[in-house]
């Protein structure tokens, strides 16, 4: 079930665009990972959110061209990794997943910063890496003028902060007045906080435990050390037993580390120590 999300306001944008510009832009965006067989579509979003300095980054035009070129009914998984950016491309962005009729998994890979976050709270389902995070703080912009500018500057970005504040608190488990306190001081959420806050779901789950990783290479080594006994026991020098583990797959006696050797080189290895 589709969770209620609060729509940002952009009056005053406009971000239509005619069906030949949107079908051109589908068959070039590159953040576009098309639909295997029952698999679901993905887009990334690994770039700055809008237009900056250096060029444009992921816009609501991409976005839009994505949503329309995998169907509005189909569920999609947005792939983030971004420093922020523009507020309103961010606004626009959270709009459209939060308006798509598919089921929206964002998984949080690396950053969610600023604009970012506020485009991963569009998700029905938000998953992070144990070492992704997110950022977030107050509205900030660069002004130019007098003191009459300057203060009205300032009240445009209050409203901005207050847009912001209350897609977070729609999303997580915090008050408003925490929130904001958050966003005043910028603070840094890891995958924990990120949990226990309400800002992720659940954490995307690894290939592989560290611990048990560890666990198993250990265990390979003590193996590796065990053969290497027990053929020094048999009378093979230490040549010979180097040839045999090189044989097997497995560096050199020195370093006590086993390669990932398949089970014919073992079988191998075995043969010879009982040959």
């Amino acid at each position: 079930m589709k969770l209620k999300h609060l729509l940002l306001k952009t009056d005053g944008l406009n971000f239509n665009r005619n069906k030949i510009e949107d079908g051109i832009l589908s068959r070039w965006d590159k953040t576009i990972v098309a639909e295997k067989k029952d698999e679901v579509a993905s887009i990334d979003i690994f770039d700055v959110i809008g237009s900056d300095f250096f060029g444009e980054g992921f816009t609501a035009k991409r976005m839009s061209a994505a949503l329309r070129s995998i169907g509005e009914d189909k569920d999609v998984v947005v792939n983030i990794n971004s420093p922020g950016g523009d507020v309103f491309e961010a606004a626009t962005i959270y709009n459209l997943l939060a308006q798509h009729k598919g089921n929206v998994t964002v998984n949080i890979l690396g950053l969610a910063a600023s604009a970012a976050s506020v485009i991963a709270m569009a998700g029905d389902d938000i998953k992070i890496a144990h070492n992704g995070f997110l950022m977030i703080h107050n509205a900030w912009a660069i002004v130019m003028g007098n003191k009459n500018d300057l203060r009205k500057a300032a009240d445009t970005l209050e409203q901005f902060d207050e847009s912001i504040l209350a897609t977070y608190v729609a999303r997580t488990s915090l008050s408003e007045n925490k929130i904001a306190k958050m966003m005043g001081e910028e603070t840094w959420i890891g995958a924990k906080d990120a949990l226990e806050y309400g800002f992720a779901d659940e954490e995307i789950e690894a290939k592989c435990d560290p611990d048990k990783k560890k666990e198993d290479k250990q265990g390979k080594a003590q193996a590796r050390r065990t053969i290497e006994m027990a053929l020094s026991r048999e009378g093979f020098s230490r040549k010979e037993r180097e040839n045999i583990f090189l044989k097997a797959g497995v560096r050199d006696a020195a370093e006590l580390v086993q390669r990932d050797a398949d089970e014919e080189a073992w079988d191998e290895l075995i043969k010879t120590m009982t040959s």
